[in-house]
Protein backbone atom coordinates (compact mmCIF):
# COMPACT_ATOMS: atom_id res chain seq x y z
CA UNK A 1 0.00 0.00 0.00
CA UNK A 2 1.21 3.50 -0.88
CA UNK A 3 0.04 6.94 0.19
CA UNK A 4 -0.53 10.14 -1.80
CA UNK A 5 -0.93 13.30 0.29
CA UNK A 6 -1.39 16.93 -0.75
CA UNK A 7 -2.78 20.07 0.94
CA UNK A 8 -6.55 20.00 1.30
CA UNK A 9 -6.88 23.31 -0.57
CA UNK A 10 -4.58 24.83 -3.15
CA UNK A 11 -5.38 28.34 -4.39
CA UNK A 12 -3.51 29.39 -7.50
CA UNK A 13 -3.36 32.14 -10.08
CA UNK A 14 -2.72 35.87 -9.87
CA UNK A 15 -4.39 37.49 -6.89
CA UNK A 16 -4.93 34.22 -5.02
CA UNK A 17 -3.29 35.70 -1.91
CA UNK A 18 -6.72 37.15 -1.21
CA UNK A 19 -7.96 33.68 -0.28
CA UNK A 20 -6.41 34.29 3.16
CA UNK A 21 -9.55 36.18 4.14
CA UNK A 22 -11.48 32.90 3.91
CA UNK A 23 -9.50 31.19 6.69
CA UNK A 24 -11.48 30.50 9.87
CA UNK A 25 -9.76 31.11 13.19
CA UNK A 26 -9.01 33.51 16.05
CA UNK A 27 -5.25 34.04 15.91
CA UNK A 28 -2.69 33.77 13.12
CA UNK A 29 1.08 34.05 13.28
CA UNK A 30 2.76 35.05 10.02
CA UNK A 31 6.32 33.72 9.56
CA UNK A 32 8.47 35.57 7.02
CA UNK A 33 12.10 35.97 6.05
CA UNK A 34 14.48 38.81 5.39
CA UNK A 35 12.26 41.56 4.04
CA UNK A 36 11.25 41.05 0.40
CA UNK A 37 7.65 40.30 1.39
CA UNK A 38 7.63 43.59 3.31
CA UNK A 39 9.30 45.61 0.55
CA UNK A 40 6.86 44.49 -2.12
CA UNK A 41 3.81 44.93 0.10
CA UNK A 42 2.76 41.30 0.27
CA UNK A 43 3.17 41.02 4.04
CA UNK A 44 0.87 43.98 4.67
CA UNK A 45 -1.69 42.56 2.28
CA UNK A 46 -1.55 39.16 3.97
CA UNK A 47 -2.00 40.71 7.41
CA UNK A 48 -4.94 42.80 6.17
CA UNK A 49 -6.64 39.74 4.67
CA UNK A 50 -6.20 37.78 7.91
CA UNK A 51 -7.63 40.66 9.93
CA UNK A 52 -10.52 40.79 7.47
CA UNK A 53 -11.06 37.12 8.35
CA UNK A 54 -11.48 38.26 11.96
CA UNK A 55 -8.12 37.12 13.31
CA UNK A 56 -5.61 38.70 15.64
CA UNK A 57 -2.26 38.66 13.84
CA UNK A 58 1.34 38.43 15.06
CA UNK A 59 4.42 38.59 12.81
CA UNK A 60 7.56 36.50 13.32
CA UNK A 61 10.11 37.87 10.86
CA UNK A 62 13.80 37.69 10.13
CA UNK A 63 13.96 33.97 9.35
CA UNK A 64 17.35 33.53 7.70
CA UNK A 65 18.22 31.58 4.53
CA UNK A 66 19.06 28.00 5.48
CA UNK A 67 17.20 28.37 8.80
CA UNK A 68 18.88 27.16 11.95
CA UNK A 69 17.74 24.93 14.78
CA UNK A 70 17.99 27.99 17.05
CA UNK A 71 15.58 29.99 14.87
CA UNK A 72 13.11 27.11 14.97
CA UNK A 73 13.22 26.95 18.75
CA UNK A 74 12.88 30.72 19.08
CA UNK A 75 9.86 30.79 16.78
CA UNK A 76 8.22 27.93 18.65
CA UNK A 77 8.57 29.88 21.90
CA UNK A 78 6.75 32.83 20.32
CA UNK A 79 3.99 30.50 19.15
CA UNK A 80 3.66 28.95 22.59
CA UNK A 81 3.16 32.42 24.06
CA UNK A 82 0.77 33.69 21.35
CA UNK A 83 -1.21 30.42 20.88
CA UNK A 84 -2.19 30.79 17.18
CA UNK A 85 -4.69 28.48 15.54
CA UNK A 86 -3.25 29.31 12.09
CA UNK A 87 0.43 29.36 11.16
CA UNK A 88 0.88 31.29 7.91
CA UNK A 89 4.35 31.03 6.37
CA UNK A 90 5.22 33.16 3.36
CA UNK A 91 8.34 33.75 1.31
CA UNK A 92 11.00 31.37 0.01
CA UNK A 93 11.55 27.82 1.13
CA UNK A 94 13.44 28.90 4.25
CA UNK A 95 10.64 30.64 6.20
CA UNK A 96 8.14 27.97 5.23
CA UNK A 97 10.50 25.14 6.22
CA UNK A 98 11.33 26.88 9.49
CA UNK A 99 7.65 27.42 10.29
CA UNK A 100 6.93 23.73 9.68
CA UNK A 101 9.52 22.77 12.28
CA UNK A 102 8.23 25.46 14.65
CA UNK A 103 4.76 23.96 14.24
CA UNK A 104 5.98 20.58 15.52
CA UNK A 105 7.64 22.16 18.56
CA UNK A 106 4.58 24.33 19.22
CA UNK A 107 2.27 21.33 19.30
CA UNK A 108 4.75 19.14 21.18
CA UNK A 109 6.94 21.40 23.38
CA UNK A 110 8.96 18.46 24.70
CA UNK A 111 9.91 17.34 21.18
CA UNK A 112 13.63 17.75 20.46
CA UNK A 113 15.18 18.52 17.10
CA UNK A 114 16.51 14.96 17.05
CA UNK A 115 12.93 13.72 17.51
CA UNK A 116 11.81 15.82 14.55
CA UNK A 117 14.43 14.22 12.32
CA UNK A 118 13.07 10.67 12.78
CA UNK A 119 11.77 9.95 9.30
CA UNK A 120 7.97 9.72 9.27
CA UNK A 121 8.01 9.61 13.07
CA UNK A 122 6.18 12.82 13.98
CA UNK A 123 3.00 12.45 16.07
CA UNK A 124 -0.34 13.85 14.84
CA UNK A 125 -0.41 17.62 14.42
CA UNK A 126 -3.37 20.04 14.12
CA UNK A 127 -4.31 19.77 17.77
CA UNK A 128 -3.44 23.46 18.18
CA UNK A 129 -3.03 24.94 14.69
CA UNK A 130 -3.43 24.50 10.97
CA UNK A 131 -0.79 25.54 8.46
CA UNK A 132 -0.96 27.76 5.36
CA UNK A 133 2.06 28.14 3.05
CA UNK A 134 2.55 30.91 0.49
CA UNK A 135 5.70 30.55 -1.66
CA UNK A 136 7.46 33.51 -3.26
CA UNK A 137 10.05 31.38 -5.08
CA UNK A 138 9.58 28.76 -7.76
CA UNK A 139 11.61 25.78 -6.65
CA UNK A 140 11.34 24.21 -3.21
CA UNK A 141 7.57 23.55 -3.46
CA UNK A 142 7.57 23.22 0.30
CA UNK A 143 4.01 24.58 0.20
CA UNK A 144 2.81 21.14 -0.91
CA UNK A 145 5.41 18.80 0.55
CA UNK A 146 5.96 16.63 3.59
CA UNK A 147 9.50 17.96 4.01
CA UNK A 148 11.42 20.69 5.79
CA UNK A 149 15.17 21.39 5.68
CA UNK A 150 16.79 22.78 8.83
CA UNK A 151 20.51 23.45 9.34
CA UNK A 152 22.46 22.46 12.43
CA UNK A 153 25.32 24.94 12.17
CA UNK A 154 27.23 23.31 15.02
CA UNK A 155 27.63 20.26 12.77
CA UNK A 156 27.55 22.03 9.39
CA UNK A 157 24.78 19.70 8.23
CA UNK A 158 21.35 20.29 6.73
CA UNK A 159 18.76 17.84 8.06
CA UNK A 160 15.56 16.96 6.23
CA UNK A 161 12.45 16.57 8.38
CA UNK A 162 10.14 14.16 6.58
CA UNK A 163 6.57 13.36 7.57
CA UNK A 164 3.16 13.71 5.93
CA UNK A 165 2.01 15.46 9.12
CA UNK A 166 3.85 18.63 8.06
CA UNK A 167 2.19 18.79 4.64
CA UNK A 168 0.41 22.17 4.77
CA UNK A 169 -3.38 22.32 5.01
CA UNK A 170 -3.61 25.24 2.57
CA UNK A 171 -1.22 26.31 -0.18
CA UNK A 172 -1.52 29.65 -1.97
CA UNK A 173 0.48 29.64 -5.22
CA UNK A 174 0.20 33.25 -6.36
CA UNK A 175 2.59 34.09 -9.24
CA UNK A 176 2.55 37.79 -8.29
CA UNK A 177 4.97 36.90 -5.48
CA UNK A 178 7.30 34.96 -7.76
CA UNK A 179 7.67 37.91 -10.14
CA UNK A 180 9.78 39.63 -7.46
CA UNK A 181 12.56 37.02 -7.58
CA UNK A 182 16.05 38.24 -8.57
CA UNK A 183 17.56 36.52 -11.59
CA UNK A 184 19.99 34.31 -9.67
CA UNK A 185 17.17 32.97 -7.53
CA UNK A 186 15.14 32.16 -10.66
CA UNK A 187 18.02 30.01 -11.88
CA UNK A 188 18.66 28.15 -8.63
CA UNK A 189 15.04 27.50 -7.73
CA UNK A 190 14.25 26.42 -11.27
CA UNK A 191 16.99 23.80 -11.29
CA UNK A 192 15.87 22.65 -7.85
CA UNK A 193 12.41 22.06 -9.34
CA UNK A 194 13.84 20.17 -12.30
CA UNK A 195 15.84 17.96 -9.94
CA UNK A 196 12.69 17.29 -7.90
CA UNK A 197 10.83 16.07 -10.98
CA UNK A 198 13.64 13.92 -12.37
CA UNK A 199 14.47 12.33 -9.01
CA UNK A 200 10.78 11.67 -8.32
CA UNK A 201 10.35 9.98 -11.70
CA UNK A 202 13.23 7.53 -11.16
CA UNK A 203 12.69 7.08 -7.41
CA UNK A 204 11.94 3.57 -6.21
CA UNK A 205 8.72 5.00 -4.71
CA UNK A 206 7.35 6.40 -7.98
CA UNK A 207 3.80 5.52 -9.02
CA UNK A 208 1.20 6.42 -11.64
CA UNK A 209 0.01 9.39 -9.58
CA UNK A 210 3.48 10.91 -9.24
CA UNK A 211 4.73 10.08 -12.74
CA UNK A 212 2.16 12.29 -14.46
CA UNK A 213 3.01 15.26 -12.24
CA UNK A 214 6.76 14.78 -12.65
CA UNK A 215 6.70 14.48 -16.43
CA UNK A 216 4.43 17.48 -16.98
CA UNK A 217 6.58 19.54 -14.63
CA UNK A 218 9.70 18.59 -16.60
CA UNK A 219 8.03 19.65 -19.84
CA UNK A 220 6.98 22.99 -18.37
CA UNK A 221 10.44 23.66 -16.92
CA UNK A 222 12.10 22.83 -20.23
CA UNK A 223 9.81 25.27 -22.03
CA UNK A 224 9.80 28.09 -19.50
CA UNK A 225 12.80 28.24 -17.13
CA UNK A 226 15.43 29.91 -19.30
CA UNK A 227 12.92 32.43 -20.67
CA UNK A 228 11.79 33.15 -17.11
CA UNK A 229 15.44 33.68 -16.16
CA UNK A 230 15.76 36.15 -19.01
CA UNK A 231 12.82 38.22 -17.78
CA UNK A 232 9.67 36.83 -19.42
CA UNK A 233 7.10 37.24 -16.64
CA UNK A 234 4.47 35.08 -18.31
CA UNK A 235 7.01 32.23 -18.31
CA UNK A 236 7.84 33.00 -14.69
CA UNK A 237 4.16 32.64 -13.80
CA UNK A 238 4.12 29.22 -15.48
CA UNK A 239 7.28 28.20 -13.62
CA UNK A 240 5.45 28.88 -10.35
CA UNK A 241 2.96 26.18 -11.34
CA UNK A 242 5.68 23.85 -12.67
CA UNK A 243 7.63 23.85 -9.41
CA UNK A 244 4.45 23.14 -7.46
CA UNK A 245 3.67 20.14 -9.67
CA UNK A 246 7.23 18.92 -9.08
CA UNK A 247 6.66 19.27 -5.35
CA UNK A 248 3.47 17.24 -5.51
CA UNK A 249 5.44 14.51 -7.28
CA UNK A 250 8.45 14.32 -5.00
CA UNK A 251 6.56 14.74 -1.75
CA UNK A 252 4.90 11.43 -2.53
CA UNK A 253 7.52 9.65 -4.68
CA UNK A 254 10.46 10.92 -2.59
CA UNK A 255 13.87 11.92 -3.93
CA UNK A 256 17.37 10.53 -4.38
CA UNK A 257 21.05 11.12 -3.80
CA UNK A 258 21.27 14.41 -5.69
CA UNK A 259 19.42 15.85 -2.73
CA UNK A 260 21.34 13.76 -0.22
CA UNK A 261 24.59 15.21 -1.54
CA UNK A 262 23.19 18.75 -1.72
CA UNK A 263 21.98 18.54 1.88
CA UNK A 264 25.34 17.38 3.17
CA UNK A 265 27.57 19.71 1.15
CA UNK A 266 25.42 22.85 1.45
CA UNK A 267 26.74 24.04 4.81
CA UNK A 268 29.83 21.81 5.01
CA UNK A 269 32.17 24.63 3.99
CA UNK A 270 30.41 27.53 5.70
CA UNK A 271 33.59 28.31 7.65
CA UNK A 272 35.23 29.11 4.31
CA UNK A 273 32.87 31.98 3.71
CA UNK A 274 29.83 30.69 1.84
CA UNK A 275 27.22 27.98 1.41
CA UNK A 276 26.77 25.94 -1.72
CA UNK A 277 23.25 27.14 -2.51
CA UNK A 278 20.83 24.23 -2.62
CA UNK A 279 19.49 24.72 -6.14
CA UNK A 280 22.96 25.27 -7.56
CA UNK A 281 24.21 22.14 -5.80
CA UNK A 282 21.39 20.13 -7.36
CA UNK A 283 22.17 21.58 -10.77
CA UNK A 284 25.84 20.60 -10.50
CA UNK A 285 25.26 17.12 -9.10
CA UNK A 286 22.27 16.04 -11.20
CA UNK A 287 24.21 15.13 -14.38
CA UNK A 288 26.70 13.04 -12.38
CA UNK A 289 23.99 11.20 -10.46
CA UNK A 290 22.03 10.46 -13.65
CA UNK A 291 25.12 8.76 -15.07
CA UNK A 292 25.68 6.86 -11.82
CA UNK A 293 22.06 5.73 -11.56
CA UNK A 294 21.87 4.74 -15.22
CA UNK A 295 23.89 1.63 -14.39
CA UNK A 296 20.56 0.42 -12.96
CA UNK A 297 18.51 -0.82 -15.94
CA UNK A 298 15.16 0.35 -14.60
CA UNK A 299 16.49 3.83 -13.89
CA UNK A 300 18.13 3.98 -17.32
CA UNK A 301 14.82 3.20 -19.02
CA UNK A 302 13.05 5.87 -17.00
CA UNK A 303 15.69 8.48 -17.86
CA UNK A 304 15.10 7.45 -21.47
CA UNK A 305 11.38 8.18 -21.05
CA UNK A 306 12.22 11.63 -19.71
CA UNK A 307 14.47 12.28 -22.72
CA UNK A 308 11.66 11.18 -25.04
CA UNK A 309 9.18 13.58 -23.46
CA UNK A 310 11.78 16.34 -23.78
CA UNK A 311 12.26 15.35 -27.45
CA UNK A 312 16.03 15.12 -27.09
CA UNK A 313 16.50 12.31 -29.61
CA UNK A 314 18.61 9.18 -29.28
CA UNK A 315 17.88 5.62 -30.39
CA UNK A 316 19.03 3.64 -27.37
CA UNK A 317 18.52 4.33 -23.68
CA UNK A 318 22.27 4.90 -23.29
CA UNK A 319 22.16 7.57 -25.98
CA UNK A 320 19.11 9.15 -24.38
CA UNK A 321 20.82 9.27 -20.98
CA UNK A 322 23.84 11.02 -22.47
CA UNK A 323 21.62 13.52 -24.32
CA UNK A 324 19.70 14.24 -21.12
CA UNK A 325 22.95 14.89 -19.26
CA UNK A 326 24.21 17.14 -22.05
CA UNK A 327 20.96 19.10 -22.04
CA UNK A 328 21.06 19.68 -18.28
CA UNK A 329 24.66 20.88 -18.50
CA UNK A 330 23.63 23.31 -21.25
CA UNK A 331 20.86 24.62 -18.99
CA UNK A 332 23.45 25.26 -16.26
CA UNK A 333 25.51 27.26 -18.75
CA UNK A 334 22.46 29.28 -19.83
CA UNK A 335 21.60 29.99 -16.19
CA UNK A 336 25.18 30.94 -15.20
CA UNK A 337 25.52 28.01 -12.79
CA UNK A 338 28.92 26.29 -12.43
CA UNK A 339 29.31 22.68 -13.54
CA UNK A 340 31.28 21.60 -10.47
CA UNK A 341 32.26 22.53 -6.92
CA UNK A 342 35.84 23.41 -7.93
CA UNK A 343 34.47 26.24 -10.07
CA UNK A 344 31.76 27.37 -7.62
CA UNK A 345 32.47 30.90 -6.44
CA UNK A 346 31.41 32.30 -3.08
CA UNK A 347 28.80 34.34 -5.00
CA UNK A 348 27.55 31.08 -6.63
CA UNK A 349 28.79 32.10 -10.09
CA UNK A 350 31.34 30.15 -12.17
CA UNK A 351 34.99 30.95 -11.50
CA UNK A 352 38.34 29.31 -12.15
CA UNK A 353 39.08 29.05 -8.42
CA UNK A 354 36.04 28.32 -6.27
CA UNK A 355 35.76 29.03 -2.56
CA UNK A 356 36.18 25.33 -1.64
CA UNK A 357 39.83 24.40 -2.04
CA UNK A 358 40.86 20.91 -3.13
CA UNK A 359 42.66 20.36 0.17
CA UNK A 360 39.60 21.23 2.26
CA UNK A 361 37.27 19.21 0.07
CA UNK A 362 39.37 16.06 0.23
CA UNK A 363 39.86 16.42 3.96
CA UNK A 364 36.11 16.57 4.60
CA UNK A 365 35.08 14.14 1.86
CA UNK A 366 34.79 10.91 3.93
CA UNK A 367 32.51 12.50 6.51
CA UNK A 368 30.38 14.23 3.85
CA UNK A 369 29.98 10.95 1.98
CA UNK A 370 29.03 9.12 5.15
CA UNK A 371 26.42 11.77 6.01
CA UNK A 372 25.03 11.74 2.46
CA UNK A 373 24.54 7.97 2.58
CA UNK A 374 22.67 8.42 5.85
CA UNK A 375 20.44 11.18 4.47
CA UNK A 376 16.68 10.54 4.37
CA UNK A 377 16.65 10.90 0.56
CA UNK A 378 19.13 8.10 -0.11
CA UNK A 379 16.77 5.22 0.60
CA UNK A 380 14.58 5.87 -2.46
CA UNK A 381 17.47 6.33 -4.89
CA UNK A 382 17.42 3.64 -7.60
CA UNK A 383 21.06 2.67 -7.00
CA UNK A 384 22.42 2.47 -3.48
CA UNK A 385 26.00 3.77 -3.25
CA UNK A 386 28.68 2.35 -0.98
CA UNK A 387 30.94 4.69 0.99
CA UNK A 388 33.61 4.28 -1.69
CA UNK A 389 31.16 4.98 -4.52
CA UNK A 390 29.74 8.04 -2.78
CA UNK A 391 33.24 9.44 -2.30
CA UNK A 392 34.06 8.80 -5.96
CA UNK A 393 30.77 10.41 -7.03
CA UNK A 394 31.42 13.50 -4.92
CA UNK A 395 34.91 13.75 -6.43
CA UNK A 396 33.33 13.75 -9.89
CA UNK A 397 31.09 16.58 -8.69
CA UNK A 398 34.13 18.48 -7.44
CA UNK A 399 36.36 18.07 -10.47
CA UNK A 400 33.66 17.69 -13.19
CA UNK A 401 35.05 14.33 -14.25
CA UNK A 402 33.28 11.44 -15.95
CA UNK A 403 31.27 8.95 -13.87
CA UNK A 404 32.43 5.55 -15.13
CA UNK A 405 31.56 3.27 -12.22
Amino acid sequence: MARFTLPRDLYHGKGSLESLKNLKGKKAIVCVGGGSMKRFGFLDRAVDYLKEAGMEVKIFDGIEPDPSVETVMRGAEVMLEFQPDWIVAMGGGSPIDAAKAMWIKYEYPDCTFEDMCKVFGIPSLRKKAQFCAIPSTSGTATEVTAFSIITDYSKGIKYPIADFEITPDVAIVDPDLAETMPQKLVAHTGMDALTHSIEAFVSTANCDYTDALAIHSIELIQDNLIKSYNGDMAKRDTMHNAQCLAGMAFSNALLGIVHSMAHKTGAAFADKGAHIIHGAANAMYLPKVIKFNSKDETAKKRYGIIADYMKLGGKTDDEKVDLLIKYICSMNDALNIPQCIKNYGADSYPTDNGFVSEEVFLERLPEIAKNAIGDACTGSNPRQPSQEEMEKLLKCCYYDTEVDF
